[in-house]
Parts: structure tokens; sequence; C-alpha cells
């Protein structure tokens, strides 16, 4: 069974009609698909069977590290979406709101790209 999550961001910045819809399909999918080999892994296993164990145990850990691998990627650009963020709040609160749009801007490329 896959299972996949869908975010829609409004992020109407130069463009009001700019409508940014990403769909983590990709890392849910890989964590759907390494829990449902690692579930037959283990019912494989229980039945003796190790030949059928040992092949979904490797899809698993394969899926495994894929959705890991996607999900350190988001978090990344999302601890510097952060940073950029402060700086902002920081600029806008001491009237610089020229300041604040530029790290507001770059803020909006890392949220999106940690959508990717």
């Amino acid at each position: 069974m896959k299972y996949s999550n869908s975010i829609s961001i409004n992020l109407s910045v130069n463009n009001p009609e700019i409508s940014y819809t990403q769909v983590y399909a990709s890392a849910v999918s890989h964590a759907s698909e390494a829990m449902e080999h690692a579930g037959k892994a283990q019912a494989h296993g229980e039945s003796g069977h190790s030949k059928e164990a040992l092949q979904h145990a490797k899809e698993s850990l394969e899926h495994a590290k894929l959705a890991r691998n996607e999900h350190a990627e988001a978090q990344k650009h999302m601890d510097e979406a952060i940073k950029f963020l402060e700086e902002a709040i920081k600029y806008a609160g001491v009237n610089e709101p020229d300041i604040a749009a530029r790290n507001t801007e770059e803020a909006i490329k890392h949220i999106r790209d940690s959508c990717r």
C-alpha cells in the first residue's frame, strides 16, 4: 500500500497567481514501502522462509535509506528558512523592510526546496 500526504502553500510574493503545491509522495512512499517490506520480512522469517525474509529485508533497508536521505535534505532547508525568517523579523523590527524582504525571499526559497 502506498500513502501520500500533500500540502498546499500559497506563496504570492511577486505574483498573486503563484500557487505552490508539493506532494511528499516520494519520502512517504519510501517510508511506507520500507514498512511494507519489513512486515513481509518479519512474516516470512516467522514462517521459516529465509530466502523471502532476506529479499524483503533488503528491500526494506533500501527504501528506509532513501526515505532517511530525503527527510534529511528537507530538514537542512527548513533550518536555513528558520534562520532567514529570524533575520527578517529582526530587520522588520528595526524598520529595515528592504532587508527583511530579502531575508524572507531567501526563506521562501528554502521552504520550497524543503518540499521537493
